[in-house]
């Protein structure tokens, strides 16, 4: 029997959540997310000084369409509610590894996601901004400057300047390759300046990871094409010029496919970098940590966190070092996290934080006042993907 599958517009709708630290209360086991959104597609989460902030996208319950939310943290519990239907025809295709993406800087917020182009699974990047906290929105320009070609694998940060700078995988020369491509807006995400590539050749498919340090500099972790190895660029000018990249790693893998793996990337109140990159390199492959105690010039020794492991995040909080990951087992996949006191020179053994009896991945974690907050998606084979929360003490 044949299944007949509609094709639903999607309603685009932002969603942020504002935890305030002091009365956050939650669980340091797993713990669902309620969004009021059936089979989640994609998260992005931030945290700063005052407040931990969530963007979700996934199926609404009350209609087949995607949507995009935002909400606020009362009496312990999120509470969900739509505020603002951005735009009921774009095709939004974000997803897990192509993520949406949110950066604050105080009542500024920028969202950035992918929506359908011309050709399946392909399109332009589309964003959003708000001056108020996240009440009201408004469409802002493309960072690309232009819908053409594929625009995807973004991230966003804020600097303490309150400057907004993203960056992307695109084709803009039509060379065959995605270049690294890097924007910046100084009104709060309402324009663009004109956007540049930082490297011309670089691996099609995984996403990027921005970080800012205390001292300012600015950091991008990508996958570079010849070899596949994790490369980094950084600028100490607030995006007017880049340095040389850096090979994170240096496992020198050759391969020509994509492998759809990115890295974490973090620092700490000294500077220091700390990230988790995967190589599929013969003998040595799998899921590394690595330490930077110069800022990013030269790295420690790559550290084996797991074999089997592959989609990974990495934060810093209080001289403690966590990373998160997901890993295959005989069964499924689960998420894991590994704790270091010494600045990522040693770990504890890994623990898995999702049950057993469901498929969980993509994690992301972010420091919330002396802890840590942890989010995945996962689901068993009679649910839809679920948002999972947990703390990590």
């Amino acid at each position: 029997m044949k299944r007949v599958y509609k094709l639903a517009f999607v309603a685009v709708i932002i969603i942020f959540i504002w935890v305030k630290l002091k009365d956050s209360h939650f669980s340091t086991t797993p713990a669902i997310v309620n969004v009021a959104l059936n089979d989640i597609k994609s998260l992005d989460v931030v945290a700063d000084k005052k407040a931990v902030h969530l963007l979700v996208a996934g199926q609404d319950t009350q209609h087949d369409h995607t949507t995009i939310k935002y909400g606020h943290l009362e009496n312990g519990a999120f509470s969900w509610h739509d505020i603002n239907d951005l735009d009921s025809k774009l095709n939004s295709i974000a997803a897990r590894g192509n993520d949406t993406q949110l950066a604050v800087s105080g009542e500024n917020l920028v969202a950035l996601w992918q929506v359908k182009g011309e050709l399946p699974n392909m399109g332009p990047l589309i964003s959003y901004y708000s001056h108020d906290g996240g009440k009201t929105w408004k469409k802002g320009t493309n960072p690309a400057g232009d819908d053409k070609g594929d625009q995807s694998h973004a991230d966003i940060i804020a600097d303490a300047s309150g400057y907004f700078h993203a960056v992307w995988l695109a084709d803009p020369e039509e060379n065959g390759y995605q270049s690294l491509i890097y924007a910046r807006s100084i009104d709060g995400g309402e324009h663009w300046e004109l956007s540049k590539a930082l490297d011309n050749s670089t691996c099609s498919c995984c996403w990027n990871t921005l970080t800012l340090s205390p001292n300012g500099t600015l950091s991008v972790l990508y996958r570079d094409m010849k070899p596949r190895d994790m490369s980094i660029k950084q600028s100490v000018d607030r995006g007017d010029s880049w340095s040389e990249k850096i090979t994170i790693g240096d496992f020198k893998w050759e391969f020509d496919g994509c492998p759809h793996i990115g890295g974490g990337l973090a620092t700490d109140e000294n500077n220091a970098l700390y990230s988790t990159v995967w190589t599929g390199q013969a003998d040595i492959y799998g899921l590394y940590s690595l330490a930077s105690n110069d800022g990013g010039h030269h790295w420690s020794t790559p550290n084996l966190l797991s074999k089997l492991a592959s989609h990974s995040d990495i934060s810093v909080n209080n001289k403690r070092v966590v990373t998160v990951w997901d890993e295959r087992t005989a069964t499924n996949i689960g998420v894991y996290f590994a704790k270091s006191q010494d600045g990522g020179l040693s770990w504890s053994s890994k623990t898995r934080l999702s049950s057993a009896s469901t498929l969980a991945g993509f994690p992301r974690i972010v420091p919330m006042g002396d802890d840590f907050i942890v989010m995945w998606t996962e689901k068993n084979d009679k649910q839809v993907t679920q948002l999972i929360i947990q703390t990590l003490n």
